[in-house]
């Protein structure tokens, strides 16, 4: 299922809702939107980019479980985790991933950021991209907030990417629970490896996580958005 809400009722916890609860969905901001992004072309080459940024309560455990995964892979941590070094390995990459405390700014959305090593990763970072990740998931509070503006526009931390080339993104729209998250990531990048579409991988980690509170939490308040 694709949903297509106003703009005010975007970025809501959808998967709480009953008839959406056991079924895989994406949220997309327009029937035109999500139609692009299904239309967009894989790169050829399969690379992941996996990046971790400062002062997470579990140091972005996930990563190093995810990059076991995969073999043409790229991991950024610590000093390298800069913004700059994170945003270029995110130009072209198949699928990335980034654990990192996330800002959203209501009073200027275009300055929401992602914290790396040696600042913030905004909006306007991301639009210096050639092209987008294809795939992105992001385990970070509240990045896949976005603010309407005008008629039908949205901004935030990830309004930029679609229109650049990225089919699909996991993202929070709430605040996280870092140790519950850890599990629920590894088991999207296991679904996804499994040949899974980000949706179908959200819905997997949503039923496996109905034993557990703080999971079950943490994954009703992740969205696929886009084309998945």
């Amino acid at each position: 299922m694709v949903v297509v809400p106003p703009g005010r009722l975007h970025t809501i916890p959808w998967a709480l809702l009953p008839a959406l609860g056991d079924r895989a969905f994406s949220v997309a901001p327009s029937a035109g939107a999500w139609m692009r992004a299904h239309a967009a072309p894989p790169p050829g080459r399969r690379h992941v980019t996996l990046a971790r940024g400062p002062g997470l309560v579990t140091d972005g455990a996930e990563v190093p479980l995810v990059a076991e995964m995969y073999d043409d892979v790229t991991v950024l941590s610590g000093a390298e985790a800069t913004a700059g070094r994170v945003l270029s390995a995110l130009d072209g990459a198949w699928l990335a991933h980034i654990a990192a405390h996330g800002r959203f700014r209501a009073d200027s959305p275009l300055f929401s950021s992602l914290r790396m090593h040696d600042g913030p990763l905004t909006v306007y970072d991301f639009e210096q991209l050639r092209r987008a990740p294809y795939r992105l998931v992001l385990s970070s509070c509240d990045a896949g907030i976005l603010a309407p503006a005008g008629a039908d526009e949205l901004l935030g931390l990830v309004s930029s990417l679609l229109p650049l080339g990225t089919a699909g993104i996991i993202a929070s729209v709430v605040p996280l629970n870092d140790h519950a998250v850890v599990p629920l990531m590894v088991s999207v990048h296991r679904c996804l490896r499994a040949g899974q579409s980000l949706a179908e991988a959200m819905y997997s980690v949503r039923q496996d996580a109905t034993g557990d509170p703080a999971q079950q939490a943490a994954a009703v308040s992740l969205l696929t958005l886009g084309a998945g």
